[in-house]
């Protein structure tokens, strides 16, 4: 068995539509620098915008009903948040 260990916590930033950031993005900032003076891990912040976008078209490109699954579609964005960070990171 293969042990990993996490050296990177990804935050996503709720920028607004023209990718400003938002009052909300100050909160999301402060939540990650608390996150990385008790952990000492790096914390990066990924652009959120359009993630539940996707996820909802995901969900219905497979067929698949939104409705009453506000869980699994925030779900879904976070792991399309993820996937852009990996990618981003190259």
């Amino acid at each position: 068995m293969v042990a990993l260990e996490a050296n990177e916590v990804v935050l996503g930033l709720p920028l607004d539509g023209n990718g400003d950031e938002t009052p909300r993005c100050a909160e999301v900032r402060l939540v990650g620098t608390a996150i990385g003076e008790r952990t000492g891990a790096a914390v990066r912040y990924v652009d959120e915008r359009f993630t539940t976008a996707a996820a909802l078209r995901a969900i219905r490109e497979l067929g698949g009903s939104t409705e009453g699954r506000k869980g699994d579609v925030d779900a879904l964005a976070a792991t399309v948040l993820l996937q852009h960070a990996l990618e981003s990171k190259g």
